[in-house]
């Protein structure tokens, strides 16, 4: 019987494997070493070979045949295939995504919308106190059958004391007062609670100002599914629940992003019907749908995409979503403002600047006041902070002929 050897190459090789085997295998053999593995006999009594035997079981018992292949891949082709495999992933979504798009136009006419975004998150739409808009009621009105909408009143700073406590009936009769009223379209996501709204009601507001605004069908509290008609339905209706209520006293309209879309197809219908509203302010506005969607940072990276228009602009007219202010504007009869920052990624400057110079140029406009104010880029208003222009009283009062109660 042969002796078992106790040489110290055997206890190294011990010392070896017990390694190996507590650190999971992180290092595969060299390619040398596998080689020479390889070659070595079952039954061996080479101290050496019957090691390699045990390291060869050791590892296939904890980890396996498949890992012990990928493990041993050599590094820098390992990371290719992960990197490989990775992009292939990315490709597939990309080219998904306009094929869903396409053949489910509906995914667009929420990406336009976005009325499911509901920010802020948690906020109590029946108690605008909560906003800090400690002079303004909440109500809803019903423009169709199964349709309601939220509505938010807010009174001018000036009747702030008076309106606390005060039920609806006295908000709807202040709207008899002699302040002017300032009707109020938002653009596309959030609610009428949305902080940078609140901000304009409220500076608005103290400068004597009525302000009221509500949520389209489909948006915060407001009952319905959205679409551009039954916005404009909605956006008519309140205007004319409010017209009803204030008699011969100034009322203008002021629409915002997605919102100055709905503005101009209310005041083309109110025109049309021979009753154009006082003025017409369009904070961010864009010419029509389709290019505003070409223009924003989503669409960035299917912009150059061949068959962009095909797959996804005539989805959304598939959903007769138009929004068409630049047609709009030839048939607009009362005075017209736009408002607009250099500095705005959401609405490209540009096309605020290209809808004002149809308004310009528009045959119905002849003889009304149109007015172009842009915001530098240095003061960092983007798309939703017009209202901290310290200028706004002074645009306003100039381009309406009011006087301002701070101004």
């Amino acid at each position: 019987m042969r002796k078992r050897n106790h040489s110290p190459t055997q206890d190294n090789d011990s010392t070896v494997t017990k390694t190996l085997l507590d650190s999971k295998l992180k290092h595969c053999h060299k390619k040398g070493e596998e080689s020479t593995e390889s070659e070595v006999q079952y039954g061996s009594a080479d101290p050496d070979k019957t090691m390699g035997r045990t390291l060869r079981r050791a590892v296939a018992a904890c980890v396996g045949p498949g890992l012990i292949a990928v493990c041993c891949l050599p590094e820098g082709r390992g990371m290719m295939w992960r990197l490989r495999r990775f992009f292939m992933w990315v490709l597939g979504v990309y080219l998904a995504i306009p094929v869903i798009v396409k053949l489910c136009p509906s995914i667009q006419a929420k990406l336009v919308f976005l009325n499911f975004v509901r920010m802020p998150y948690f906020i109590d739409l029946k108690r605008p106190l909560d906003q800090g808009l400690n002079h303004t009621i909440n109500f809803y009105l019903q423009p169709e059958e199964g349709i309601s909408v939220g509505v938010w009143h807010t009174v001018p700073t000036q009747m702030w004391k008076e309106a606390q406590g005060r039920d609806g009936q006295w908000f709807e009769s202040t709207l008899q007062s002699v302040h002017p009223v300032m009707l109020y379209l938002h653009g596309n996501a959030g609610s009428r609670g949305g902080d940078h709204r609140v901000q304009l009601y409220k500076v608005l507001s103290s400068l004597g100002y009525h302000v009221v605004t509500f949520d389209y069908r489909g948006w915060g509290d407001s009952k319905g599914s959205p679409s551009e008609r039954g916005m404009t339905a909605d956006a008519l209706f309140i205007y004319q629940w409010v017209k009803q209520r204030i008699g011969r006293k100034p009322l203008y309209i002021w629409g915002h992003s997605l919102g100055t879309g709905v503005a101009t197809n209310l005041v083309r219908q109110l025109c049309e019907q021979g009753a154009p509203p006082d003025s017409l302010i369009l904070e961010s506005p864009f010419t029509n749908i389709r290019e505003e969607a070409k223009s924003h940072p989503f669409s960035m990276v299917y912009r150059y995409l061949p068959g962009f228009d095909w797959f996804f602009l005539d989805a959304i007219s598939a959903n007769d979503i138009r929004f068409a202010s630049d047609e709009n504007v030839n048939h607009i009869s009362c005075p017209v403002l736009i408002l607009h920052a250099e500095d705005d990624t959401v609405v490209p400057f540009h096309l605020g600047k290209k809808l004002y110079n149809m308004a310009a140029q528009s045959k119905s406009l002849s003889g009304h006041k149109v007015q172009f104010i842009p915001f530098p880029v240095s003061l960092g208003y983007r798309h939703k902070f017009i209202y901290r222009s310290p200028e706004l009283p002074h645009i306003l009062s100039d381009f309406l002929g009011t006087t301002h109660p701070h101004v």
